[in-house]
């Protein structure tokens, strides 16, 4: 994924897209993550998400399932916006 996407649109399982904000894009462990939030409503929430390849070489984004791997996710995201003053 290139580094200067500032926002995407996903399209949920109900077929309803959503245009996202990215806050953030960072590798751990030899794989790539993006932190999004969504442009519009209340919800605040940040979204983690892993950007695997298809058979094609397309970038494909995937919900993190395995809590290992979200913690982890979590901790280096964390560690990121640790070093901004958020004040």
């Amino acid at each position: 994924m290139d580094n200067e996407v500032e926002s995407l649109v996903l399209t949920d399982e109900d077929g309803n897209e959503t245009e996202f904000e990215v806050i953030t894009k960072f590798d751990v462990e030899d794989k790539e993550y993006v932190i999004v939030v969504p442009m519009e409503g209340e919800e605040e929430e940040a979204v983690a998400l892993r950007i695997d390849k298809d058979e094609d070489g397309n970038d494909v984004l995937v919900s993190i399932e395995d809590e290992e791997e979200f913690q982890m996710v979590t901790e280096a995201y964390e560690a990121i916006f640790s070093d901004y003053d958020l004040n």
